[in-house]
């Protein structure tokens, strides 16, 4: 199957990957708030994407963590 070694850089890379789609949310929240990302939509919207994206990048890695912890769940 996969190698110890070979689980940990999945691993690794998936936390990565969430990280920076969290911060891509943050990102975005800041642009529409701004006026620069969907100038339509109202600055609400940027401020629940900044909010989910900080929830997301603090939050994600230790529910993936307690995940992986624990297989059989």
């Amino acid at each position: 199957m996969n190698s110890p070694e070979d689980l940990a850089r999945q691993r690794f890379m998936i936390l990565n990957l969430v990280r920076f789609g969290a911060i891509a949310f943050v990102f975005a929240g800041a642009a529409n708030v701004g006026g620069k990302l969907l100038p339509d939509l109202s600055p609400a919207l940027g401020y629940v994407l900044l909010i989910v994206g900080v929830l997301d990048f603090f939050l994600a890695p230790v529910l993936l963590k307690r995940n992986w912890r624990n297989p059989d769940a």
